[in-house]
Protein backbone atom coordinates (compact mmCIF):
# COMPACT_ATOMS: atom_id res chain seq x y z
CA UNK A 1 0.00 0.00 0.00
CA UNK A 2 2.93 2.48 1.01
CA UNK A 3 4.45 1.97 -2.20
CA UNK A 4 1.38 2.74 -3.97
CA UNK A 5 0.72 6.10 -2.16
CA UNK A 6 4.83 6.81 -2.66
CA UNK A 7 4.83 5.93 -6.47
CA UNK A 8 1.50 8.39 -6.54
CA UNK A 9 3.15 11.16 -4.92
CA UNK A 10 6.63 11.29 -6.56
CA UNK A 11 4.21 11.71 -10.24
CA UNK A 12 3.01 15.10 -8.39
CA UNK A 13 -0.87 13.18 -6.86
CA UNK A 14 -2.12 14.58 -4.08
CA UNK A 15 -2.84 11.29 -1.80
CA UNK A 16 -5.46 11.26 1.15
CA UNK A 17 -4.83 8.27 3.40
CA UNK A 18 -7.36 6.68 5.90
CA UNK A 19 -5.88 3.50 7.87
CA UNK A 20 -7.69 1.06 9.90
CA UNK A 21 -6.11 0.45 12.95
CA UNK A 22 -6.63 -2.82 14.98
CA UNK A 23 -5.11 -4.25 17.54
CA UNK A 24 -3.24 -7.29 15.23
CA UNK A 25 -1.61 -4.15 13.24
CA UNK A 26 -1.23 -1.30 15.34
CA UNK A 27 0.70 1.91 14.92
CA UNK A 28 0.80 5.00 17.09
CA UNK A 29 0.39 7.88 15.21
CA UNK A 30 2.94 9.58 16.63
CA UNK A 31 5.83 6.89 15.77
CA UNK A 32 4.36 7.77 12.01
CA UNK A 33 7.58 10.84 10.80
CA UNK A 34 5.34 14.05 10.42
CA UNK A 35 6.60 14.67 7.15
CA UNK A 36 4.58 11.92 6.04
CA UNK A 37 1.81 11.95 7.98
CA UNK A 38 1.39 15.89 6.15
CA UNK A 39 1.75 14.78 2.55
CA UNK A 40 -0.33 11.74 3.20
CA UNK A 41 -3.32 13.42 5.07
CA UNK A 42 -2.49 10.30 7.70
CA UNK A 43 -5.94 8.95 9.73
CA UNK A 44 -6.09 6.02 11.87
CA UNK A 45 -9.27 4.82 13.01
CA UNK A 46 -9.79 1.98 15.34
CA UNK A 47 -11.70 -0.96 14.49
CA UNK A 48 -11.93 -4.43 16.85
CA UNK A 49 -11.58 -7.03 14.45
CA UNK A 50 -10.21 -9.47 17.15
CA UNK A 51 -12.39 -13.00 16.20
CA UNK A 52 -15.38 -13.41 18.76
CA UNK A 53 -16.37 -16.76 19.17
CA UNK A 54 -19.94 -16.22 19.65
CA UNK A 55 -20.40 -13.99 16.53
CA UNK A 56 -18.32 -16.80 14.87
CA UNK A 57 -20.65 -19.37 16.26
CA UNK A 58 -23.70 -17.53 15.75
CA UNK A 59 -22.63 -17.36 11.47
CA UNK A 60 -22.32 -20.70 10.88
CA UNK A 61 -25.78 -20.48 10.83
CA UNK A 62 -25.99 -17.17 8.18
CA UNK A 63 -24.92 -16.77 4.84
CA UNK A 64 -23.12 -14.08 5.29
CA UNK A 65 -19.04 -13.35 5.42
CA UNK A 66 -17.98 -13.38 9.18
CA UNK A 67 -15.08 -12.45 7.53
CA UNK A 68 -16.04 -9.13 6.05
CA UNK A 69 -19.03 -8.60 9.06
CA UNK A 70 -15.70 -8.01 10.96
CA UNK A 71 -15.21 -4.64 8.85
CA UNK A 72 -18.28 -3.04 9.09
CA UNK A 73 -18.91 -0.35 11.84
CA UNK A 74 -21.01 3.05 12.10
CA UNK A 75 -17.81 4.92 13.43
CA UNK A 76 -15.65 4.34 10.34
CA UNK A 77 -18.75 4.59 8.14
CA UNK A 78 -19.10 8.13 9.45
CA UNK A 79 -15.40 9.12 9.64
CA UNK A 80 -16.00 8.14 5.43
CA UNK A 81 -18.78 10.66 5.21
CA UNK A 82 -16.79 13.15 6.93
CA UNK A 83 -13.78 13.21 4.86
CA UNK A 84 -15.49 12.78 1.70
CA UNK A 85 -17.45 16.36 2.61
CA UNK A 86 -14.16 17.99 3.19
CA UNK A 87 -12.72 16.41 -0.05
CA UNK A 88 -13.27 16.07 -3.70
CA UNK A 89 -11.12 12.97 -5.18
CA UNK A 90 -10.72 12.24 -8.62
CA UNK A 91 -10.44 8.13 -7.68
CA UNK A 92 -11.64 6.58 -4.61
CA UNK A 93 -9.21 3.32 -4.00
CA UNK A 94 -9.90 0.63 -1.67
CA UNK A 95 -7.26 -1.56 -0.54
CA UNK A 96 -8.44 -5.18 -0.30
CA UNK A 97 -12.13 -6.83 -0.69
CA UNK A 98 -13.13 -6.38 3.32
CA UNK A 99 -13.88 -2.56 3.06
CA UNK A 100 -16.11 -3.37 0.14
CA UNK A 101 -19.19 -2.46 2.45
CA UNK A 102 -18.69 0.97 2.62
CA UNK A 103 -19.32 1.09 -1.27
CA UNK A 104 -22.84 2.28 -1.45
CA UNK A 105 -21.64 5.08 1.26
CA UNK A 106 -18.93 6.29 -1.02
CA UNK A 107 -21.13 6.56 -4.08
CA UNK A 108 -23.61 8.90 -2.06
CA UNK A 109 -21.41 11.09 -1.14
CA UNK A 110 -19.01 11.19 -3.84
CA UNK A 111 -18.57 10.99 -7.69
CA UNK A 112 -15.36 9.19 -7.84
CA UNK A 113 -14.81 5.96 -9.37
CA UNK A 114 -13.85 3.30 -6.70
CA UNK A 115 -11.28 1.08 -7.94
CA UNK A 116 -10.08 -2.05 -5.76
CA UNK A 117 -6.61 -3.02 -4.88
CA UNK A 118 -6.83 -6.29 -4.96
CA UNK A 119 -3.76 -8.02 -2.66
CA UNK A 120 -5.07 -11.71 -3.14
CA UNK A 121 -8.29 -13.49 -4.29
CA UNK A 122 -9.60 -14.01 -0.70
CA UNK A 123 -11.54 -16.93 -0.72
CA UNK A 124 -8.43 -18.66 -2.77
CA UNK A 125 -6.61 -18.20 0.47
CA UNK A 126 -8.83 -19.80 2.37
CA UNK A 127 -9.55 -22.37 0.54
CA UNK A 128 -6.15 -23.44 -0.02
CA UNK A 129 -6.13 -23.65 3.63
CA UNK A 130 -8.73 -25.59 3.74
CA UNK A 131 -7.42 -28.46 1.46
CA UNK A 132 -4.33 -28.84 3.43
CA UNK A 133 -6.40 -29.36 6.57
CA UNK A 134 -6.07 -32.81 8.01
CA UNK A 135 -8.40 -32.12 11.27
CA UNK A 136 -12.17 -32.97 10.04
CA UNK A 137 -14.18 -30.52 12.50
CA UNK A 138 -11.77 -27.39 11.03
CA UNK A 139 -11.87 -28.45 7.45
CA UNK A 140 -15.55 -28.21 7.87
CA UNK A 141 -15.32 -24.53 9.32
CA UNK A 142 -13.51 -23.69 6.68
CA UNK A 143 -15.51 -24.77 4.30
CA UNK A 144 -17.92 -22.47 5.38
CA UNK A 145 -16.48 -19.40 5.63
CA UNK A 146 -14.58 -20.07 2.52
CA UNK A 147 -18.21 -20.43 1.03
CA UNK A 148 -19.59 -17.15 2.37
CA UNK A 149 -16.56 -15.26 1.27
CA UNK A 150 -16.56 -16.50 -2.23
CA UNK A 151 -20.26 -15.72 -2.13
CA UNK A 152 -19.79 -11.98 -1.25
CA UNK A 153 -16.44 -12.22 -3.16
CA UNK A 154 -18.40 -12.78 -6.52
CA UNK A 155 -20.94 -10.40 -5.78
CA UNK A 156 -19.45 -7.24 -5.15
CA UNK A 157 -16.50 -7.73 -7.06
CA UNK A 158 -18.63 -6.16 -10.25
CA UNK A 159 -19.64 -3.26 -8.00
CA UNK A 160 -16.20 -1.85 -9.08
CA UNK A 161 -15.29 0.33 -11.42
CA UNK A 162 -12.04 -0.73 -11.73
CA UNK A 163 -9.66 -3.26 -10.12
CA UNK A 164 -5.78 -3.67 -9.77
CA UNK A 165 -5.20 -6.92 -9.06
CA UNK A 166 -1.48 -7.93 -7.75
CA UNK A 167 -0.94 -10.51 -10.56
CA UNK A 168 -1.29 -11.44 -13.62
CA UNK A 169 -2.54 -14.67 -12.27
CA UNK A 170 -5.03 -12.92 -10.30
CA UNK A 171 -6.00 -10.35 -13.21
CA UNK A 172 -6.94 -13.47 -15.32
CA UNK A 173 -9.18 -15.62 -12.81
CA UNK A 174 -11.13 -11.81 -11.62
CA UNK A 175 -11.84 -11.80 -15.15
CA UNK A 176 -14.50 -14.80 -14.63
CA UNK A 177 -16.64 -12.18 -12.76
CA UNK A 178 -15.52 -8.86 -14.24
CA UNK A 179 -14.81 -7.09 -17.66
CA UNK A 180 -11.42 -7.40 -19.04
CA UNK A 181 -11.47 -3.53 -19.25
CA UNK A 182 -11.85 -2.94 -15.47
CA UNK A 183 -9.02 -5.25 -14.40
CA UNK A 184 -5.41 -4.47 -14.61
CA UNK A 185 -2.06 -5.71 -12.52
CA UNK A 186 0.02 -3.88 -11.20
CA UNK A 187 2.47 -5.86 -9.15
CA UNK A 188 4.48 -4.81 -5.71
CA UNK A 189 7.33 -2.36 -6.79
CA UNK A 190 10.16 -1.64 -5.05
CA UNK A 191 12.95 1.36 -5.80
CA UNK A 192 16.49 -1.07 -6.76
CA UNK A 193 18.66 1.90 -5.95
CA UNK A 194 17.35 1.07 -2.10
CA UNK A 195 18.53 -2.20 -1.88
CA UNK A 196 21.97 -2.92 -1.24
CA UNK A 197 23.74 -5.40 -2.82
CA UNK A 198 25.71 -7.16 -0.04
CA UNK A 199 29.15 -8.82 -1.17
CA UNK A 200 28.98 -12.90 -0.79
CA UNK A 201 32.33 -12.97 0.90
CA UNK A 202 29.76 -11.39 3.73
CA UNK A 203 26.85 -13.86 3.78
CA UNK A 204 26.74 -16.41 6.75
CA UNK A 205 27.02 -19.53 4.02
CA UNK A 206 26.09 -21.85 3.69
CA UNK A 207 23.11 -20.79 6.09
CA UNK A 208 19.11 -20.72 5.73
CA UNK A 209 16.52 -18.28 6.34
CA UNK A 210 13.07 -17.66 6.56
CA UNK A 211 11.23 -14.15 7.13
CA UNK A 212 7.42 -12.90 7.40
CA UNK A 213 5.24 -11.99 9.87
CA UNK A 214 4.03 -15.24 11.34
CA UNK A 215 0.78 -14.33 12.45
CA UNK A 216 -0.34 -14.96 8.76
CA UNK A 217 -1.22 -18.17 8.63
CA UNK A 218 0.23 -19.32 5.28
CA UNK A 219 3.70 -18.15 6.93
CA UNK A 220 2.65 -20.28 9.97
CA UNK A 221 1.33 -23.41 7.80
CA UNK A 222 4.74 -23.42 5.39
CA UNK A 223 7.38 -23.18 7.94
CA UNK A 224 6.04 -26.27 9.82
CA UNK A 225 5.79 -27.96 6.74
CA UNK A 226 9.50 -27.35 6.11
CA UNK A 227 10.38 -27.98 10.09
CA UNK A 228 8.68 -30.87 9.32
CA UNK A 229 9.03 -32.33 6.75
CA UNK A 230 11.92 -31.20 4.61
CA UNK A 231 14.56 -29.85 7.30
CA UNK A 232 15.68 -33.56 7.98
CA UNK A 233 16.18 -33.76 4.26
CA UNK A 234 18.16 -31.15 4.19
CA UNK A 235 19.95 -32.11 7.67
CA UNK A 236 20.74 -35.30 6.12
CA UNK A 237 22.87 -33.87 2.99
CA UNK A 238 24.19 -31.20 5.56
CA UNK A 239 24.20 -31.89 8.83
CA UNK A 240 26.19 -28.72 9.69
CA UNK A 241 23.96 -26.42 8.26
CA UNK A 242 21.78 -23.56 9.97
CA UNK A 243 18.09 -22.52 9.48
CA UNK A 244 17.42 -18.63 11.15
CA UNK A 245 13.91 -17.77 11.58
CA UNK A 246 12.68 -14.13 11.81
CA UNK A 247 9.20 -12.55 11.82
CA UNK A 248 7.10 -10.51 13.91
CA UNK A 249 4.58 -12.51 16.07
CA UNK A 250 6.21 -15.46 16.47
CA UNK A 251 3.62 -18.57 17.69
CA UNK A 252 4.64 -20.29 20.91
CA UNK A 253 5.41 -23.70 19.65
CA UNK A 254 8.11 -21.87 17.64
CA UNK A 255 9.32 -19.92 20.54
CA UNK A 256 9.50 -23.53 22.29
CA UNK A 257 11.50 -25.17 19.50
CA UNK A 258 14.41 -26.96 20.35
CA UNK A 259 15.98 -28.80 17.32
CA UNK A 260 19.58 -28.16 16.80
CA UNK A 261 21.00 -25.78 14.42
CA UNK A 262 17.26 -23.30 13.78
CA UNK A 263 17.69 -20.27 15.33
CA UNK A 264 14.16 -18.34 15.92
CA UNK A 265 15.60 -14.97 15.56
CA UNK A 266 12.07 -13.68 16.19
CA UNK A 267 11.45 -9.74 15.01
CA UNK A 268 14.76 -8.22 13.39
CA UNK A 269 15.32 -4.21 13.87
CA UNK A 270 16.35 -4.18 9.90
CA UNK A 271 14.55 -6.39 7.41
CA UNK A 272 17.12 -5.63 5.07
CA UNK A 273 20.37 -6.02 7.11
CA UNK A 274 18.82 -9.48 8.50
CA UNK A 275 18.02 -10.36 4.58
CA UNK A 276 21.54 -9.08 3.12
CA UNK A 277 23.68 -11.09 6.00
CA UNK A 278 21.77 -14.43 4.78
CA UNK A 279 22.85 -16.81 2.72
CA UNK A 280 19.52 -18.66 0.84
CA UNK A 281 15.92 -17.32 1.54
CA UNK A 282 13.53 -20.14 1.72
CA UNK A 283 9.62 -19.60 1.33
CA UNK A 284 8.19 -22.96 1.47
CA UNK A 285 4.44 -21.78 1.17
CA UNK A 286 1.21 -24.04 0.83
CA UNK A 287 -1.47 -22.05 0.58
CA UNK A 288 -2.33 -17.86 -0.03
CA UNK A 289 -2.63 -15.72 -2.93
CA UNK A 290 -1.79 -12.67 -4.19
CA UNK A 291 2.29 -12.13 -4.36
CA UNK A 292 5.00 -12.43 -1.99
CA UNK A 293 6.33 -9.48 -0.94
CA UNK A 294 9.67 -10.69 0.37
CA UNK A 295 10.40 -12.77 -2.35
CA UNK A 296 10.21 -9.56 -4.50
CA UNK A 297 12.58 -7.92 -1.56
CA UNK A 298 14.81 -10.67 -1.77
CA UNK A 299 15.36 -11.11 -5.23
CA UNK A 300 16.33 -6.82 -5.06
CA UNK A 301 18.84 -7.62 -2.55
CA UNK A 302 20.28 -10.37 -5.01
CA UNK A 303 19.40 -13.46 -2.52
CA UNK A 304 19.15 -17.03 -4.04
CA UNK A 305 15.73 -18.04 -3.10
CA UNK A 306 13.88 -21.52 -2.89
CA UNK A 307 10.07 -21.32 -2.98
CA UNK A 308 7.40 -23.46 -4.04
CA UNK A 309 4.86 -22.60 -7.06
CA UNK A 310 2.74 -20.97 -5.12
CA UNK A 311 4.90 -19.06 -3.38
CA UNK A 312 6.38 -17.90 -6.26
CA UNK A 313 2.84 -17.66 -7.68
CA UNK A 314 2.67 -14.18 -9.78
CA UNK A 315 6.01 -13.78 -10.22
CA UNK A 316 7.41 -13.37 -13.43
CA UNK A 317 10.26 -15.65 -12.64
CA UNK A 318 12.32 -18.91 -14.17
CA UNK A 319 13.21 -22.01 -11.79
CA UNK A 320 16.66 -22.65 -12.51
CA UNK A 321 17.14 -18.87 -13.83
CA UNK A 322 16.32 -16.45 -11.18
CA UNK A 323 14.75 -18.62 -8.62
CA UNK A 324 14.25 -22.12 -7.60
CA UNK A 325 11.35 -24.36 -7.14
CA UNK A 326 10.10 -27.56 -5.82
CA UNK A 327 6.79 -28.74 -4.34
CA UNK A 328 7.37 -31.70 -2.29
CA UNK A 329 9.88 -32.25 0.58
CA UNK A 330 12.42 -34.37 -1.74
CA UNK A 331 12.09 -31.27 -4.43
CA UNK A 332 12.79 -28.32 -1.81
CA UNK A 333 15.64 -29.63 -0.09
CA UNK A 334 17.24 -30.88 -3.46
CA UNK A 335 16.83 -27.57 -4.63
CA UNK A 336 18.71 -25.95 -1.09
CA UNK A 337 21.37 -28.63 -1.41
CA UNK A 338 22.32 -27.60 -5.23
CA UNK A 339 22.89 -23.71 -3.97
CA UNK A 340 24.27 -24.89 -0.72
CA UNK A 341 27.00 -27.37 -2.84
CA UNK A 342 27.79 -24.27 -5.26
CA UNK A 343 27.77 -20.97 -3.83
CA UNK A 344 28.78 -19.67 -7.45
CA UNK A 345 25.84 -20.86 -8.46
CA UNK A 346 23.64 -19.31 -5.95
CA UNK A 347 25.20 -15.88 -6.32
CA UNK A 348 24.33 -16.04 -10.08
CA UNK A 349 20.60 -17.01 -9.28
CA UNK A 350 20.61 -13.95 -7.25
CA UNK A 351 22.10 -12.00 -9.85
CA UNK A 352 20.22 -13.24 -12.21
CA UNK A 353 17.01 -12.63 -9.64
CA UNK A 354 17.92 -8.71 -9.10
CA UNK A 355 17.94 -8.16 -12.82
CA UNK A 356 14.23 -9.25 -13.06
CA UNK A 357 13.07 -6.85 -10.96
CA UNK A 358 15.06 -3.90 -12.22
CA UNK A 359 13.10 -4.63 -15.24
CA UNK A 360 9.84 -5.86 -14.17
CA UNK A 361 9.33 -4.59 -10.58
CA UNK A 362 10.26 -1.13 -10.91
CA UNK A 363 7.93 1.36 -8.61
CA UNK A 364 8.12 4.43 -11.15
CA UNK A 365 7.05 2.10 -13.85
CA UNK A 366 4.56 0.72 -11.90
CA UNK A 367 2.81 3.61 -10.70
CA UNK A 368 2.72 5.29 -14.36
CA UNK A 369 0.62 2.10 -15.38
CA UNK A 370 -2.07 2.73 -12.31
CA UNK A 371 -2.17 6.58 -13.27
CA UNK A 372 -3.18 5.43 -17.30
CA UNK A 373 -5.50 3.13 -16.03
CA UNK A 374 -7.18 5.58 -13.70
CA UNK A 375 -7.36 7.88 -16.26
CA UNK A 376 -8.95 5.24 -18.34
CA UNK A 377 -11.53 4.49 -15.65
CA UNK A 378 -12.42 8.22 -14.96
CA UNK A 379 -13.06 8.25 -18.64
CA UNK A 380 -15.20 5.61 -18.90
CA UNK A 381 -17.16 6.75 -15.79
CA UNK A 382 -17.82 10.04 -17.12
CA UNK A 383 -19.23 8.74 -20.30
CA UNK A 384 -22.10 6.89 -18.59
Amino acid sequence: MNRLIEGMLRRGHEVKVLAINSHKYNVNPEDVPENYREKTGLELHYLDLAIKPWAAFKNLFTSRSYHVERFISESFRNRIIRILKEHEFDVVQMEMLYIAPYIDTIRKYSKAPIILRAHNIEHEIWDRVRETTQNPLKKWYLMHITRTLKSYEVNVLPQFDGIASITRRDANALEKYVSSNKIIDIPFGIYPEQYDISDADEWNFPSLFHIGSMNWMPNEEGVKWFIDKVWPLVRQKHPDVKLFLAGRHMPQWLKKLDIKNIEVVGEVKSAEDFINSMGVMIVPLLSGSGIRIKIIEGMAAAKPIVSTSVGAEGISCTSGKDIMLGDSPEQFSNAISELLNNKQKAVQLGAEARKLIEKAYNNDKIAARLEEFYKKIIKAKASY
